[in-house]
């Protein structure tokens, strides 16, 4: 009977998840509920905490609609934080661990947030000067202290579908990030129903999730698993021995991982080692999967694999069945139902099918906005002249083929223009990964004299390699001539954000300090 009232619940139109939590605790007593690498927490337990922390929040001044920062390594005690600013009336407001000290100064401030909670190791790092004025309580040290007596609950909060859950701060590299408001109404249609099928499916929810709280993305293997009342062990750095133990050890179930750290798995020589046969569900999103790594994850791991695309932003969804569409591994599958997606030219008129454009799209799972950004936000919509319907603008560049599917060819700031000519970083990048010896390749465009741009090519090689000289004259002979690779670099390592995104403006800056060509 509880199942059945649980499932009913997670199928209206909206619902509450703090109440959805608090029913999960009640019904799910001493199953554990929350895991990391100092210990773990039971429903029971995380119900109880989750109450006496919003309880000290709300106690502390803490307004309906007022953001709670958190910064540091994710963690159950971050977890709850998370989930108790919720239960409050709050807003949770993670924090890029990545970002310097000044945006996080400006982050938080933008945030609005009075409290901050923040690890040891980061205060360490910043100083103990850092955030003047705000209430600050470091979670790994005085969580336990601070919240409310054993027993308290917090006052009942009624969440207005429009009102704010979450600011998810994005990866600027100047200036201080944007926050991405998302509503109660958003995140329930974004995660009940994936909880709801997940149940429908008679999944054992155990979900494994290796990405840092502040990113949208961990929310996949995060928020859902917690409304389905699973198991989520949350790993504060991913390290890929220790992700085989615990996915091993856990019987993980479900998964969210980004194509670095698939990659990172598959290069692991004792990968085979181990047991991964409780795997069901394997998602992937954040960059660009190659077609060749979904191909060795879905030969060496079990499950189904699902690249979702999309962005924290929202606009449209793409779901890519990578177990189900083997001849597709190219794209990033078709829209979900309820995702609508155009493809514009620069006039932002429709282009034919087949044809690269500028990406826009929209669903049910919109943001509401940048916080204290109207105009930004603006610029980030386009609205049909006709309709009036606003929709989101992707950013990339892309083609949908005849079946529906959906090619990215790159980012739109990203985008080389060489003679007048579009050349798209994904079609030199491809060629370059053709050729043996190149593990991954990138490929910028850098001013030039004569042609405006032109591009400039980044790979990681393996040890038995041909010269570089030899792969860039090779794939130069199969591109077209606007097309070709002015340099070739051998890199290490490519440089990547904290969850794994490709940082194209490090490679530029790489490319300068190697000396541009002529």
């Amino acid at each position: 009977m509880g199942d059945t009232l649980h499932l009913a619940a997670l199928e209206r139109p909206f619902g509450s998840f703090s109440d959805i939590i608090s029913a999960n605790g009640a019904r799910l007593g001493e199953t554990p509920a929350l895991l990391d690498e100092n210990g773990e927490l039971s429903w029971q337990e995380l119900g109880e905490r989750v109450e006496r922390i919003a309880a000290r929040l709300l106690e502390d001044g803490l307004q309906r609609g007022q953001a709670v920062a958190i910064l540091g390594t994710s963690s159950i005690g971050y977890a709850l934080v998370f989930l108790a600013a919720i239960r409050a009336g709050g807003v949770a407001a993670p924090l890029t661990t990545s970002a310097s000290a000044e945006q996080l100064a400006g982050m938080a401030e933008d945030s609005g947030a009075r409290h901050i909670f923040i690890d040891r190791a980061k205060l360490s790092e910043l100083g103990e000067e850092c955030f003047p004025g705000l209430s600050r309580v470091i979670l790994d040290e005085e969580l336990e202290s601070w919240m409310a007596p054993p027993h308290t609950r917090a006052p009942v909060v009624d969440h207005d579908p429009g009102e704010p859950f979450n600011i998810i701060y994005s990866s600027g590299t100047t200036g201080t990030p944007k926050g991405i408001v998302h509503s109660h109404q958003m995140r329930w249609r974004q995660f009940a129903s994936t909880a709801a099928s997940w149940i429908e499916n008679g999944l054992e929810v155990r979900s494994l999730a290796s990405t840092p709280l502040y990113s949208n993305t961990t929310m996949v293997a995060f928020l859902p698993a917690l409304l389905a009342g699973g198991t989520v062990r949350v790993m504060g750095k991913f390290d890929r021995m220790r992700w085989l133990e615990s996915a091993q050890n856990d019987r993980t179930t479900i998964t969210m991982l980004v194509p670095v750290q698939y990659q990172r798995l598959m290069d692991e020589p004792k990968f085979d080692d181990f047991d991964l046969s409780a795997l069901q569900l394997k998602y992937c999103t954040s960059a660009p999967f190659p077609a060749e790594l979904k191909r060795e994850v879905l030969r060496r791991m079990p499950g189904a694999l699902i690249e979702i695309y999309s962005m924290t932003e929202g606009g449209v969804v793409c779901l890519l069945e990578a177990h189900k569409f083997p001849d597709k591994l190219h794209t990033v599958g078709r829209p979900a139902p309820g995702s609508e997606l155009k493809v514009l030219d620069d006039g932002d008129r429709e282009v034919p099918a087949g044809t690269p454009g500028n990406l826009i799209g929209r669903s049910q799972t919109m943001m509401s906005g940048y916080k204290n950004r109207p105009e930004q936000t603006e610029e980030g919509y386009w609205t049909d002249p006709e309709t009036g319907e606003v929709w989101q603008r992707m950013g990339d560049i892309g083609r949908v083929d005849a079946d529906g599917f959906v090619e990215l060819v790159g980012r739109a700031k990203d985008m080389i223009i060489s003679g007048g000519f579009n050349i798209y970083p994904v079609d030199l990048e491809n060629a370059l990964l053709e050729e043996d010896g190149v593990i991954e390749a990138a490929v910028i465009g850098v001013p030039s004299r004569k042609w405006g741009e032109t591009p400039v090519g980044f790979v990681r090689l393996s040890e038995d390699a041909r010269d570089p000289q030899d792969i860039r004259d090779s794939v130069n002979a199969r591109l077209g001539k606007t097309q070709r690779l002015a340099q070739l670099h051998v890199i290490e390592e490519m440089p990547r954000s904290h969850i794994g995104k490709l940082l194209k403006t490090g490679l530029r800056e790489e490319a300068e300090r190697r000396g541009l060509p002529e």
